[in-house]
């Protein structure tokens, strides 16, 4: 009988574990130049926009899947399988192995480090435009398109596709999408990622450590400059997060050094756990009312 399957510390603590993040920003901002910040030999480009004159003369390896069947193939050759799905599911032990005989021995993609997928806007696209044709778009009643059905079934593969990626423990997984500027029902500015459909919009922040915003600030003087937003609470609304704790509300625009930086020492506990409170408090009728309720 093997033992209770307890991963110690000094085991947990030592085990390489990859980056799972997001980079948005407005288009031509300059994400996917970001490819120049990585080493090229350790990164693969896994280019989805055939546009890469951005990188023109980058001397790293790509693969340019041009379908979602061949995004879910890439995928589950670079993540392997998961063992808790049937065969006849895509990311099973039956397509991870179908897809090793057509591409080869996946001990190839040992050598990289990390996979930059560029972008995850057109990831959505090509999945949309492939469940459109399944079972589940047209209506059993009438045979007719079922436009509902179609954002379900997207919804469900693109996290699916998503969640297997994240969990590639050993490498950097890098989604780059177009980040789009909205307004709201009260003419206020909104951010979201232009990705189809609402489900992978919402569910994608919770699934990555990292979510950055690549975008053009103010500085004191007027001018502007360009920079890595990362926290949470911005002063400019953006949507980012920091699951590492290392990173300051803006950062250098170079993921390289970025990534260094999440992978370098940690702050104490005692700096990860404070929040920012306001310097004095001033009480309002309504506090000072409420409080002599309790007396």
């Amino acid at each position: 009988m093997s033992g209770l399957p307890i991963i110690s510390a000094d085991q947990r603590l030592a085990e390489k574990k990859g980056i799972k993040g997001c980079l948005f920003g407005a288009s031509g901002i300059g994400k996917t130049s970001q490819l120049w910040t990585l080493p090229a030999e350790s990164t693969l480009f896994f280019d989805l926009e055939a546009g890469d004159l951005a990188v023109e003369g980058w001397k790293g390896d790509a693969i340019r899947p041009r379908t979602w069947q061949e995004c879910r193939d890439f995928a589950v050759f670079i993540g392997g399988a998961n063992p808790s799905l049937r065969d006849n599911q895509p990311y099973s032990e039956a397509h991870y192995k179908a897809v090793c005989e057509e591409y080869g021995d996946p001990a190839k993609l040992d050598k990289y480090d990390t996979i930059f997928i560029d972008s995850i806007t057109v990831a959505g696209r090509l999945c949309f435009n492939w469940c459109k044709g399944q079972p589940q778009a047209f209506s059993e009643k009438t045979g007719n398109e079922d436009i509902r059905g179609a954002y379900g079934l997207q919804g469900q593969e693109m996290i699916g596709w998503l969640t297997h990626l994240q969990h590639t423990r050993n490498k950097n997984v890098w989604f780059v999408g177009i980040l789009d500027t909205k307004l709201d029902d009260f003419n206020r500015k909104i951010f979201a990622a232009q990705i189809e459909g609402s489900k992978t919009g919402n569910e994608l922040p919770g699934i990555v450590d990292q979510v950055i915003t690549m975008a053009e600030v103010p500085a004191q003087d007027g001018s502007t400059y360009r920079a890595f937003v990362t926290h949470t609470i911005n002063p400019f609304g953006y949507p980012a997060k920091d699951r590492s704790g290392r990173l300051e509300v803006m950062e250098e625009p170079h993921l390289g050094r970025l990534m260094e930086k999440i992978k370098g020492e940690a702050k104490p506990i005692s700096e990860r756990l404070t929040y920012d409170k306001p310097d004095t408090f001033t009480p309002t009728a309504e506090s000072t009312n409420n409080s002599n309720k309790g007396d």
